[in-house]
């Protein structure tokens, strides 16, 4: 119950938040990027909040307690993708004026049929992104209350589109920064008290010798469906009140719904597919297993550390400083809000591994951080810890799926529907309307993806987001702000030739069902060390053969000359009325 009003009281605070926001949206250019009056602390904690999604919250400490130390590659990379927006992107995309990425790509470009193919891609990385968060609220609700995962999936998709519908980027914008500092207070409070509780990190052999995981008192597990589990060692454990001697090596299918008692001291099973790693194995950085070899760290940097620049719902954001100079030092303070947020996650995948070994035999290692203080402090102490926990994860989703419904909306009916229906120019009214319209369409797919991709890792589903950004947006972003010989047909040739070897590669290794033990293997499970060679290759190839002219010193002007000259392209003023000057937020 503690946890479901720590879950409620961020709703209602969400809720009351966009309906404040909402007294400032006037215009359309409010609901797409807030008026362009954001001030750079308030974009930094707002960009934060939404960057902090399920993979940070939840599938960072899922990954290091599944595979080991190898997973915390992946914070590095999403934090270090802010230097490269710092030093390439931020501050020319700034001085150049967009609404949307596709406004971005067509105007630099200056060929309007390359708008439809941008808008694709914004709606395949949006929507690949949406669906984990929204995954992950069915499994933190039941985790916390038993309720069936549909319901959690359900109820963020509605709580995400009434905010992002009735508010635009100016709404959420106050939602998302307050949500940031929900996250960072969630996370580190609990890492904090468990670590002073337990004088440090305990089981250390477990963590950093020659043991396996062990049960820290008798475990009682319950698994949803029948399972196949792999016993590293010779172990004892109970089921349905009779004794099993199980010989290590062995496979055996555990039943569905019967308790399985693992006394205290006994090696865990693990769920078939897991490799059971020693703690020496487990603490490796790279090439302890399969899962961490060098291709597949490599490949997941690149795609992390590029992928950022790609994302749409982040670049839009810098689309709602004043000016170029302050989406630079919003960059910066996102660097140092990230670097201070992820220094936790390390910490729930160590204790997990220690105190809540069963994950590794039901096969839920992303709820590590929701199950962790219960089971470290069993008591008042650890509810109100697991509630606070649960609090904060619930912001993360909220925070980012109100982020990608406003980037998907927002290119739907700026990009989209105005193409569809052959229109040069439509009122204000008409505008709010269609983005309104557009949030509550944009929703439905992902939350029906996320009821049938249950069964696939938060952080494998982020991964496919970042592949397909780091081999599309990204190459186009560094090739059109800082290379003149940039094409229409390059862009498109690198973009398509991108997205296709990456969704190619990551569904063929889903569909194969291997595991990553072979160079072959790890690249299909993160193919960013070929795609975005690739992409970078055609686009550069295909634009030096090209004939066509290309848009090249007035783009430029804008994208690097001075702040004062007033040099843009993209920008137009979206129903902003004379009257009503920007109140900064």
């Amino acid at each position: 119950m503690i946890a479901l009003a720590a879950i409620g009281a961020v709703t209602l605070g969400t809720l009351g938040l966009g309906a404040w926001g909402v007294r400032f949206v006037r215009t359309t250019s409010d609901l797409l990027v807030a008026s362009r009056a954001v001030t750079a602390w308030w974009n930094a904690a707002a960009i934060s909040g939404e960057y902090l999604s399920a993979a940070s919250f939840l599938g960072i400490a899922g990954l290091e307690l599944q595979l080991g130390a190898s997973a915390l590659w992946q914070s590095l990379g999403f934090t270090a993708g802010y230097l490269a927006l710092l030093l390439f992107v931020a501050a020319p995309l700034r001085r150049f004026g967009s609404y949307t990425i596709p406004d971005f790509v067509e105007a630099r470009l200056n060929r309007s049929w390359i708008r439809p193919l941008a808008s694709a891609i914004v709606i395949l990385i949006s929507g690949f992104y949406l669906v984990p968060q929204l995954k992950a609220a069915g499994l933190a609700l039941q985790v916390v209350t038993a309720a069936p995962y549909w319901v959690g999936v359900a109820a963020v998709a509605a709580i995400v589109t009434i905010n992002v519908a009735i508010g635009g980027m100016r709404g959420i914008t106050y939602v998302q920064a307050v949500q940031f500092w929900i996250k960072v207070f969630a996370i580190s409070v609990p890492a904090c008290v468990l670590l002073i509780h337990f004088g440090g990190l305990p089981g250390r052999a477990a963590l950093f010798g020659d043991q396996l995981p062990r049960a820290p008192h008798t475990l009682v597990v319950r698994l949803p469906a029948a399972t196949r589990a792999q016993f590293p060692q010779t172990a004892t454990i109970e089921i349905g009140g009779r004794d099993l001697t199980v010989a290590g090596g062995t496979v055996r299918t555990l039943p569905a719904r019967v308790p399985i008692v693992i006394g205290r001291g006994t090696v865990v099973p693990v769920a078939e597919g897991t490799t059971p790693q020693t703690g020496a194995t487990w603490s490796r950085a790279v090439g302890g297993t399969s899962e961490s070899s060098p291709v597949l760290v490599y490949s997941l940097l690149i795609a992390t550390f590029l992928g950022t620049m790609g994302l749409p719902h982040i670049l839009v954001r810098f689309y709602t400083n004043p000016d170029g100079h302050a989406a630079r030092h919003t960059t910066v303070r996102v660097l140092s809000l990230l670097g201070l947020f992820y220094t936790f996650p390390a910490v729930y995948g160590a204790l997990g591994r220690v105190l809540t070994p069963q994950l590794y035999l039901t096969g839920q290692a992303d709820s590590v951080v929701l199950e962790l203080p219960r089971a470290a402090w069993p008591g008042t102490v650890g509810t109100l810890l697991g509630a606070l926990t649960a609090a904060g994860a619930f912001a993360a989703f909220l925070s980012t799926s109100s982020g990608l419904l406003v980037s998907l909306a927002g290119t739907i009916s700026h990009d989209v529907w105005p193409r569809l229906r052959r229109e040069r120019q439509a009122g204000m009214s008409v505008r709010r309307l269609r983005f309104r319209v557009a949030a509550i369409v944009a929703m439905v797919a992902p939350a029906l993806l996320a009821l049938v991709a249950r069964s696939i890792d938060i952080a494998i589903l982020v991964g496919w987001a970042f592949a397909i950004a780091a081999s599309t947006f990204c190459p186009m972003f560094l090739l059109g702000i800082w290379w003149t010989g940039l094409s229409a047909r390059g862009a498109a040739a690198g973009m398509v030739a991108g997205a296709t070897i990456a969704t190619a590669s990551i569904f063929t290794g889903l569909t194969l069902g291997g595991g990553q033990a072979t160079i072959i293997g790890a690249l299909l499970a993160q193919p960013a060390l070929v795609s975005v060679p690739i992409a970078f290759v055609v686009m550069v190839g295909v634009s030096l053969r090209d004939r066509e002219s290309v848009r090249g010193s007035d783009a430029m002007l804008a994208l690097h000359a001075p702040e004062g000259l007033g040099l843009r392209l993209a920008e137009d003023d979206l129903d902003v009325p004379a009257e009503v000057a920007p109140r900064r937020m």
